[in-house]
């Protein structure tokens, strides 16, 4: 497989650096071939404005249609047409980050607002005018394996813990942006306690992060309802006869979500 690593944290010995280095390892190992995205070593600018898009600043900017102008015309920012070149190569992406404030860093945020455009990664369209997004997209037919530490013990992060489901913290990456562009989202990887790591937590974290690589090409994905399968009405609610008693984020799932041991790493 062809796989682009994007990786945020701004100190390359982290633990976060540790483990992107040995993912990179262990994939060539495997057979795979990688390509970076290291965000903040490239100075990626998060910002979206004019200069993106070719787009005179003296008019009102539309993000959205002039993006998709852009893409079309091929006129995008330099730095944005390479980071899509880099998607456009890949069949899986794995998207690293430090959990800050219950989601990515700014940096990254950045990257998925001026890379992933309208007509690119979301807004098309097929041959008879619908959109497609929730399972299909711009993206679709790529895997997706999201990374990511957090300060907080694994049992804080669980089903009833006091910071919320993992799964459910993540859920506007994973369901939002990543399926919602198309791709097969995995399971996350969640190393927990990250803030208290010594050499035998990054080796168990290490450990289980070539576990995810070795699978990534035929994992099970996250079960997550496709919008064009016919499980949502035409005003994109679920059918009542589907999760009857159920609210929330797990009804978007065909199953109901089991904790799963490789799924939180305590490194603490």
């Amino acid at each position: 497989m062809n796989v682009l690593w994007v990786f945020a944290h701004p100190e390359g010995r982290s633990l976060n650096g540790a483990l992107r280095d040995r993912g990179a390892a262990t994939l060539a190992r495997l057979g795979h071939r990688v390509r970076h995205s290291d965000l903040y070593a490239m100075g990626w600018n998060p910002v979206v404005g004019p200069a993106d898009f070719g787009h005179d600043p003296r008019e009102r900017l539309v993000v959205g249609a002039a993006s998709e102008r852009a893409h079309a015309a091929g006129a995008l920012a330099p730095d944005i047409r390479a980071e899509q070149d880099k998607i456009d190569w890949a069949d899986a992406l794995v998207v690293q980050f430090p959990l800050w404030w219950f989601g990515m860093p700014a940096i990254l945020k950045g990257w998925f607002d001026r890379v992933f455009v309208q007509g690119f990664a979301f807004g098309v369209t097929d041959d008879q005018g619908r959109t497609l997004r929730y399972g299909a997209g711009g993206l679709a037919g790529r895997r997706a394996l999201v990374v990511t530490t957090a300060g907080a013990r694994p049992t804080g992060l669980g089903p009833r813990g006091v910071h919320g489901d993992a799964e459910d913290v993540l859920f506007p990456l994973l369901h939002g942006t990543l399926f919602y562009t198309g791709m097969d989202v995995l399971p996350p990887l969640v190393v927990a306690g990250a803030d208290r790591a010594g050499p035998a937590d990054t080796e168990a974290a290490g450990a289980a992060l070539d576990e995810r690589l070795r699978t990534l090409p035929a994992a099970a994905p996250i079960p997550y309802r496709p919008e064009s399968g016919g499980d949502y009405d035409a005003d994109l609610v679920l059918r009542p006869a589907l999760a009857p008693a159920g609210t929330g984020l797990t009804v978007h799932r065909t199953t109901t979500p089991a904790p799963a041991a490789a799924d939180r790493t305590d490194a603490a």
